[in-house]
């Protein structure tokens, strides 16, 4: 049931807010089905379409309450008027993946052009993408964007006021009107991938259904705008970074480092398909981050090994992406790919000036200092770096910190182990 639940909670939503336009009615009455499941299932058995039992049950429901509310009563003649003429949606099992109808644009690709609608903030937009089509709770999201969940409460309920009172439309926009959508369209997108390539909190490391996801609205994308180059080198860099995923985590779910990684279990085809998008999204015009980013995944996923990766070339990379996007994680990396390059020495010197927030330094001020304290693989990347200088005890106190704040249980593990035998008394 529970995947039953993470599976049908976006297509649930989005047919619901598509329905009755109204996304707090629609979160209310999606979580009175989902309540009910719990009820008849375990008794009567998981229906054999259980997202058309989820959506027909929260129909009703949100029919039940409109009649009830007087608020909503006038509103339902004009809904219903507006879904007769809305595009009739597709079956609530439609968008699996497979069958023809799959890789049509359906409910959720209608949400999520809402949720990137320009009208929104900078920042909730992809928080709005992961509370309501990955069905992440307000700390989970709050915690993937390394804010206080009070801070991020107060964002996504302005934003749903927002929605309501701009009347910002429930559809997919016109083909005029995507490419000024596309800059927020593509961050909202990648937020969504990300979370499911490296989950923010839970038990797994990774939500492949997310990334999967993901990838098939980049793919419904660049049929859109086949000649936006960004869109390609999104969709690339999903491909690329998606292609490890079996080989991240081992055989009890734990978290496995690219350079412990059997690059023989990486999917050649999503590699292959990557690798021969990355010229497309280079070439044409200046470089975009995300074209660059895959790029960057290209060279790793080319590599023999950890050993035989171009890092001059990477690193190269990430000075670019820098100046394309000066982010506290960019600057992360690119300290990372450095000390591959240099030595963990110089790698270390540009991680302690990300967090410096003293008048001068070459960090990237206090607020890009906070958010890195509070970003577990900030702490355990230095922690590597002390390690491999031999600071053993600095190390040991950096892992402990990436500990505390790891938001997995398979990150968790891992750090553990580390953080054990560093501990651990050496053998005679």
């Amino acid at each position: 049931m529970e995947a039953v639940f993470r599976e049908e909670h976006g297509r649930l939503l989005a047919s619901l807010v598509r329905r009755f336009g109204d996304l707090d009615l629609a979160e209310e009455v999606a979580s009175e089905a989902m309540e009910a499941a719990l009820v008849h299932w375990p008794e009567r058995g998981v229906p054999e379409r259980p997202g058309a039992w989820l959506l027909t049950t929260a129909r009703r429901r949100a029919v039940d309450r409109l009649r009830r509310d007087q608020a909503y009563a006038a509103r339902l003649g004009v809904l219903r008027a507006e879904a007769e003429r809305a595009e009739p949606a597709p079956p609530a099992d439609a968008g699996t993946g497979s069958g023809a109808g799959a890789e049509l644009p359906d409910d959720r690709l209608q949400l999520f052009f809402t949720c990137a609608h320009p009208a929104l903030p900078d920042e909730v937009r992809g928080a709005l993408v992961l509370r309501f089509l990955a069905g992440l709770s307000t700390p989970e999201v709050a915690r993937a964007y390394l804010v206080p969940t009070a801070t991020m409460a107060q964002r996504i309920v302005r934003a749903k006021k927002k929605i309501s009172q701009a009347r910002v439309p429930f559809r997919v926009p016109a083909p005029d009107e995507l490419p000024e959508r596309l800059p927020g369209v593509l961050q909202v997108l990648y937020s969504l991938f990300t979370e499911g390539y490296a989950a923010s909190f839970g038990a797994d490391l990774q939500r492949p259904d997310l990334a999967g996801e993901a990838i098939r609205l980049a793919r419904i994308l660049r049929r859109l705008l086949p000649a936006q180059r960004e869109v390609t080198g999104l969709l690339a860099l999903m491909l690329l970074v998606h292609a490890r995923r079996e080989a991240r985590t081992g055989p009890g779910g734990e978290m496995v480092l690219l350079a412990e990684q059997d690059r023989g279990r990486w999917d050649r085809a999503l590699i292959e398909e990557g690798l021969a998008l990355v010229p497309a999204a280079l070439t044409g015009g200046p470089p975009g981050p995300y074209g660059v980013q895959a790029a960057i995944a290209a060279l790793h996923d080319e590599a023999p090994d950890l050993a035989g990766t171009d890092w001059p070339q990477i690193a190269a990379l990430y000075d670019v992406l820098l100046g394309l996007d000066p982010s506290p994680v960019v600057a992360l990396n690119r300290a990372v790919a450095v000390a591959m390059r240099d030595g963990p020495a110089a790698g270390l010197a540009l991680l302690d000036a990300l967090v410096d927030a003293r008048p001068g330094a070459s960090g990237g001020g206090p607020a890009d200092g906070r958010r890195l304290s509070a970003y577990h693989p900030f702490h355990a990347a230095r922690a590597d770096l002390l390690e491999r200088l031999g600071r053993r005890a600095e190390a040991a106190e950096g892992y402990r910190r990436a500990l505390d704040l790891a938001g997995t249980t398979a990150e968790r593990a891992r750090l553990r182990r580390v953080l054990d035998a560093l501990e651990a008394p050496p053998r005679r």
